[in-house]
């Protein structure tokens, strides 16, 4: 964990890092939630996350804001980015909306970004940024058109596209308001109220069931660890450094990625138009942000 921000050398694999940790969520969703409800789920991620964080901020002597309006903002963005986000994600794949289908609407977010940020941030889209975030939606939709499935979709899209909206919302939110925080104390202050919000969702839609196998076990340290502590420190550092289009941009490679890791970790098929699909996405993320 860091404070400040990193040289710019290794600053540069962050993108690439970012993908892969951020793609490895599925990996943790697939192995912990036979065994628990997913609110509840998140519940104790939160919680343990806190703990954590709230350990190093004290050990390390992390600054924290001394506006009461930056400690609001920030706990909105977390709110967002966290619960809204997670939340929607889980409901929707416990209760059998595939992780394809999940992936493709998600994976409309740097659309909504891109149209939310000239808007709210003033930041200019280019033509060709334009055309490389519709290649990206295009590759997405190529990967996982072969998982989309036969099931009827019904209520089950609601969660997701409700996900959709939080990590748009949160994304251009933190970008907007409070763009610059400690990582240490500033997590501490988004999972706070992200921990409460699922806390009450708990209280009134689940019973706070979970098995403590050794799998669940896995599955929440990695998603700690892994997921809770690197990869939203990773998404902070680059919403903190660049616009909003180009950290959105990069939610169209996890499909992809996923797809490839799940394709060597767990054997699955990994056809012809997905391949194709990958390419297209990495050439729409490279068109949007590589330099002017």
């Amino acid at each position: 964990m860091v404070a400040t921000d990193p040289p710019a050398g290794p600053a540069r694999a962050f993108p690439l890092l970012f993908v892969f940790l951020w793609s490895t969520g599925f990996i943790g969703a697939k192995y912990g939630l036979p065994y628990a409800e997913p609110l509840s789920f998140l519940l104790t991620r939160y919680g343990l996350v806190i703990v954590l964080m709230t350990a190093i901020a004290l050990a390390t002597a992390a600054p924290w804001p001394t506006r009461r309006r930056d400690w609001l903002h920030i706990g909105v963005s977390g709110v967002l980015v966290h619960a809204v986000y997670l939340g929607g994600v889980f409901v929707a794949i416990k209760h059998g909306l595939s992780a394809g289908v999940t992936a493709l609407v998600v994976g409309m977010q740097p659309l909504l970004t891109g149209l939310g940020s000239g808007w709210l941030l003033g930041e200019k889209v280019s033509s060709r940024q334009w055309l490389g975030l519709a290649l990206g939606f295009v590759g997405v939709g190529l990967v996982v058109s072969g998982k989309l499935g036969d099931g009827a979709l019904g209520p089950m899209l609601i969660p997701a596209v409700v996900a959709l909206l939080g990590i748009t919302a949160g994304t251009l939110y933190q970008k907007r308001f409070c763009p610059r925080f400690d990582l240490r104390s500033g997590s501490v202050i988004q999972f706070v109220p992200t921990a409460v919000v699922t806390a009450v969702a708990v209280a009134l839609f689940e019973d706070y069931r979970i098995e403590w196998t050794g799998q669940f076990f896995f599955a929440l340290g990695w998603l700690v660890l892994v997921l809770s502590l690197g990869a939203i420190s990773l998404l902070n550092l680059l919403i903190r450094s660049g616009s909003a289009v180009n950290v959105a941009s990069l939610f169209y490679l996890t499909p992809p990625t996923t797809a490839l890791i799940a394709f060597f970790v767990f054997g699955e098929n990994l056809s012809l138009t997905a391949a194709l699909g990958m390419l297209v996405a990495v050439a729409g993320v490279y068109l949007v942000a590589r330099p002017k």
